[in-house]
């Protein structure tokens, strides 16, 4: 029998007293991969997920008939919105596809009613995700340790980082064999390359669900996305493989992916605080709450690239108090993600474009 969902609370948020000096830790670490390729580039990218693979346009409809557990926040009632979304590999760098990373999905939902979270522009709600299950580090401290190596390689001995990806892949496709996945490792450049149309999303920590707690996901249900599953791209000599594929796919791909949430049932098995901790899925099931759907499209329109890619930042402090973020790294994201994007706009020329 699946438990209640745990209703949420302040308390269940437990203040590191280091916290202040971490997330000082990891501006430093942003600056450092900032300040680099502004450098190297003459032009500001994100200074994580800086490389796009892909914006698509489409809609998120929220579905009827949500149990009062599921019609929380964004989803409290049916309704169509606007949606963007962003693919991309998770380093600082605009690398070439030879070196392998997570794939990331960033999503921004237009017309979100509710009261704002603190310096939360417009009236859209955010949600970014990754293609795995867990967060790469426990707690804040442990994450600028692995930002640290990041900054330090940024836009660096660029062939080094091929052939350390090439023998990291295969280091990750034994373990696999063995039943483990190693999510250091992935980050590091021992990912699959995978084709992100095919693969299913994951906020890994968790958020406010209005009275509950959650984690999301979005995962693909169209013949045409699940078909693409754990398809490996051929990168050889082709330094934009991702998008150059995901371009192709789009031409002729009605996409359609659900929109699901894990609630927080039981705070000692579904932890706030560690989000390396995954969910058992029997026990905290995830529920389909919304569907998104985007046509066949140009990927890669420049209109579109330039409106989202250049004028637009994905945080997960973008949207409502219903689906505040949780957690110490969540704590730790809002203040340098928000920096990173501050730089870029500044040194870009290009403010901010939030729908409104």
């Amino acid at each position: 029998m699946i438990a209640s969902p745990v209703r949420y609370s302040p308390d269940v948020e437990e203040i590191q007293a280091d916290e202040r000096e971490t997330v000082q830790g990891l501006m430093d670490a942003f600056d450092a991969i900032l300040h680099r390729t502004a450098e190297d580039y003459g032009h500001a990218v994100r200074s994580v997920h800086a490389k796009a693979h892909g914006i698509l346009e489409g809609e998120l409809s929220v579905d009827a008939g949500l149990p009062p557990e599921l019609a929380q926040g964004l989803f409290a009632k049916p309704g169509t919105h606007k949606v963007f979304l962003r693919m991309s590999t998770n380093a600082g760098d605009i690398l070439p596809d030879a070196i392998s990373l997570p794939r990331g999905l960033a999503i921004k939902v237009e017309g979100v009613e509710g009261e704002r979270l603190p310096g939360s522009e417009g009236s859209a709600q955010d949600f970014v995700m990754v293609n795995g299950k867990v967060f790469q580090a426990k707690t804040a401290d442990k994450f600028l340790g692995n930002l640290k190596m990041l900054a330090a390689t940024t836009d660096r001995i660029e062939g080094t980082k091929k052939v350390a990806s090439a023998v990291l892949r295969g280091v990750t496709s034994a373990l696999g064999a063995v039943g483990i996945e190693s999510t250091a490792l992935n980050s590091l450049g021992g990912a699959p390359n995978v084709e992100p149309l095919g693969e299913t999303y994951y906020s890994t920590t968790p958020f406010r669900y209005g009275d509950h707690i959650a984690k999301f996901s979005i995962a693909p249900v169209a013949p045409a996305l699940t078909a693409l599953t754990g398809e490996i791209i051929d990168v050889d000599g082709r330094d934009n493989a991702i998008r150059e594929e995901v371009r192709r796919e789009m031409t002729d791909i009605d996409a359609e992916w659900e929109f699901r949430v894990q609630l927080c049932r039981d705070l000692k098995k579904q932890p706030v605080e560690d989000p390396t901790v995954e969910w058992d899925e029997a026990e905290a099931p995830f529920q389909r709450v919304a569907t998104i759907r985007a046509r066949p499209q140009d990927s890669w329109d420049e209109a579109r690239v330039r409106q989202v890619n250049e004028e637009m930042r994905f945080s997960i402090w973008t949207g409502i108090q219903e689906h505040r973020p949780l957690g110490n790294i969540n704590r730790a994201r809002r203040e340098p993600y928000r920096h990173s994007a501050d730089f870029r706009a500044r040194f870009n020329g290009c403010p901010y474009h939030e729908p409104s």
